[in-house]
């Protein structure tokens, strides 16, 4: 009889060990979505070269997301004329939380929206203000060296292209007289010695011609 009623006891010990370790089975596996929540906390800190900024981290803890996060940005214009959007969020680097945008806002001021949907629900919006970014001066061209201080500079000092030039017109002319005297001189020399040389042939032809005379005067007198 005794053993009969053992049986059901470790019977029923086995039953309550089995559904305890499915319960402890059960809140491992809850208790990490349980501790960051449904919700997520959207915070859009601004703008960086006109890309949208945010943070994004789970409700309950504030521990950042490892997950892939599906999330959409809109932006408006405070007049309602223009709309960016719907761009994504793409991971910031270098921030475990930080998210932003492959495109960039034209300059001006935005009403920028971020709403999530994975891996839960999330929205955060903002005024950004993008400033307007000026262009970069265009480089002028290098100036032209000076001449060095021992090298003359040709077109500053026109006389030193010709050293041998005078810079006075008056002695230049003056120099140039006497040489213009003896040219005149020397052509009345020659002319001199041309007629000294005529009379003297003149002279030297008459002496002869009177020599003969005689000689042929006497002949016949003979």
């Amino acid at each position: 009889m005794r053993t009969r009623h053992a049986f059901p006891t470790f019977r029923s010990i086995g039953l309550w060990f089995l559904l305890l370790l499915c319960q402890a089975m059960a809140l491992a596996v809850s208790t990490p979505a349980q501790a960051h929540g449904d919700t997520v906390k959207v915070v859009v800190t601004g703008q960086r070269e006109g890309h949208v900024t945010a943070d994004i981290t789970w409700e309950n803890d504030g521990d950042a997301i490892d997950e892939t996060v599906a999330a959409t940005v809109n932006a408006v214009s405070p007049d309602g004329a223009r709309s960016e959007g719907p761009w994504k969020l793409v991971r910031d680097t270098g921030k475990p939380a930080g998210w932003t945008t492959a495109e960039a806002l034209p300059p001006g001021s935005w009403r920028v929206s971020v709403d999530v949907g994975f891996p839960a629900l999330g929205h955060g919006d903002k005024e950004v203000a993008v400033p307007v970014v000026d262009p970069a001066p265009a480089t002028s061209p290098t100036a032209p060296q000076p001449a060095a201080s021992g090298t003359p500079d040709a077109s500053a000092t026109p006389s030193a292209a010709a050293p041998g030039a005078s810079a006075d017109p008056s002695s230049s002319a003056s120099s140039a007289a006497p040489h213009a005297a003896g040219d005149d001189n020397g052509g009345d020399g020659t002319l001199w010695w041309t007629t000294a040389g005529v009379a003297a042939t003149a002279l030297a032809g008459a002496a002869a011609g009177i020599l003969l005379r005689r000689a042929r005067a006497r002949r016949l007198r003979s």
